[in-house]
């Protein structure tokens, strides 16, 4: 149903009548102007890339254009785009440079630049805006999971005898439902992912496969949801959780049971806790029981605390109470900043972190937009008659706004990530070393294919100067 050509905002396609004369080449970039956190993962360019990049524009394609802008009100570039399908091939005459996906990269520095490399058709670099700047939602998702990763992290290192094989499987994806699109669902999904290995967002797990060569890239358990309990009716909800552990309770496994179809205390208390407490340690797996109303710091707390009455603790290494056959998780009003006083909570009532896991849906996948991290593209210099010129905003109204200006790279030395001025042939650094800002693509082909496993690795590397 997409038409490569209408996949950008509409007065964009009056943009080719605005530029100088002589206009060659536009130059722009993309980065964070700041946001809630003081740095983002840089991932999802090769699955757009992949997605919106690689279908070459046709005749058809011109035709319904032209016709749909003319009835539209704005102007058409069929001289332009018939050039793309006649000299290109149908792709976009671009240049996309990126630093590596699984950077952790401080806000206020370029994480990719886009140039065009028809030095005739200098106005595609901004066209294609609208579907590159997109990328600002994985980026977004991914910096959500990482800092979400990094205080759970911190927990386990305090509480928990084995933080690192833990931590994986500590925040599970459940925003499926709750974003506004199944393409939303597989690139927000996917971005969560490169931080953990936990999701029920199917799309994602999917869109691993098809984007970034990873054959199975999360995993889950068998849970139960309301509706499988409460069918049973009131009276018979120990039933409900009595084929819960007939069905899923074998040796070595892990089954979630929501528990507060009703009473979650006394469900726990008596049903878990006495009724079906010998079967639940016969069966051999881990129980993991579900709360889902209620204030999350508090319900958690007494959740624990009555598990550990019915079925006991063995102290760790570091002096905190790991419980037996049970753990929780903790999927209601599940947010970066419920996460953290979950777990204060539960280190000074004295149980680990290695206790519960958490399900993050909308606050994951959906509550968030551009200005999560403030994302802009804007271009920084132009080339008008064979000089480069430096391009830029600077709003007397909100100085926020400003943009840089030149030629950008981004490089790095023991100071960390800073921007750097590049020449306009070969986009090195004008006072020498290395450009972090690779090409990724260049006139419809992708030059870098990273394997999900590769940009796991590197947001592996970045986080390890947090580890003691």
């Amino acid at each position: 149903m997409i038409n490569p050509i209408l996949n950008t905002d509409s007065y964009k396609t009056s943009h080719f009548l605005q530029y100088p004369p002589g206009t060659e080449r536009v130059f722009s970039y993309v980065e964070s102007r700041g946001g809630d956190y003081p740095s983002t993962v840089f991932f999802g360019l090769q699955a757009i890339l992949k997605a919106e990049f690689q279908t070459p524009v046709t005749a058809a394609h011109i035709d319904e254009a032209e016709e749909l802008l003319g009835a539209h009100g704005m102007p058409f570039n069929r001289a332009g785009w018939q050039r793309i399908v006649d000299v290109h091939g149908g792709f976009l005459p671009l240049e996309v440079r990126a630093v590596a996906e699984g950077s952790v990269v401080p806000v206020h520095q370029p994480l990719m630049t886009v140039v065009n490399t028809d030095p005739s058709l200098p106005w595609i670099t901004s066209y294609a805006e609208t579907a590159l700047l997109r990328v600002w939602y994985p980026i977004t998702v991914a910096t959500i999971s990482y800092h979400v990763r990094q205080i759970i992290k911190a927990a386990l290192e305090r509480t928990a005898d084995d933080p690192m094989a833990e931590l994986p499987f500590k925040l599970h994806d459940f925003g499926a439902r709750g974003v506004s699109s199944e393409q939303s669902a597989a690139i927000g999904g996917l971005a969560h992912l490169v931080n953990f290995q936990g999701s029920d967002t199917l799309s994602a797990i999917l869109a691993a496969r098809r984007w970034y060569h990873e054959p199975m890239a999360g995993f889950s358990i068998p849970a139960a949801e309301h509706s499988t309990i409460t069918s049973w009716g009131r009276e018979h909800e120990a039933d409900a959780y009595a084929n819960m552990v007939a069905a899923f309770g074998k040796p070595g496994r892990i089954y979630a049971v929501v528990s507060d179809s009703y009473d979650l205390y006394a469900a726990i208390e008596h049903l878990w806790g006495e009724t079906l407490k010998q079967q639940v340690i016969d069966s051999g797996a881990t129980l993991v029981v579900r709360p889902d109303s209620g204030d999350p710091v508090t319900v958690v707390a007494k959740t624990l605390a009555l598990l550990a009455e019915r079925f006991g603790t063995t102290m760790n290494s570091k002096g905190f109470k790991v419980l037996n056959t049970v753990r929780v998780i903790q999927g209601d009003g599940v947010n970066p900043v419920s996460i953290a006083a979950i777990l204060e909570r539960t280190a000074a009532d004295g149980f680990s972190a290695s206790n519960i896991a958490f399900g993050m849906g909308g606050a994951l996948l959906q509550h968030l937009n551009r200005d999560t991290q403030k994302f802009a593209y804007k271009t920084s210099a132009a080339q008008v008659g064979g000089v480069w010129r430096d391009v830029f905003k600077d709003p007397v109204t909100d100085s926020g706004k400003r943009s840089k200006k030149g030629l950008l790279g981004l490089a790095r030395d023991d100071a960390g990530y800073k921007t750097v001025a590049v020449d306009g042939e070969w986009f090195a650094p004008l006072e020498g070393g290395k450009n972090l800002l690779l090409p990724v693509f260049r006139n419809g082909k992708l030059l870098i294919d990273r394997t999900l496993a590769e940009v796991r690795a590197t947001m592996a590397e970045a986080e390890k100067p947090l580890d003691p």
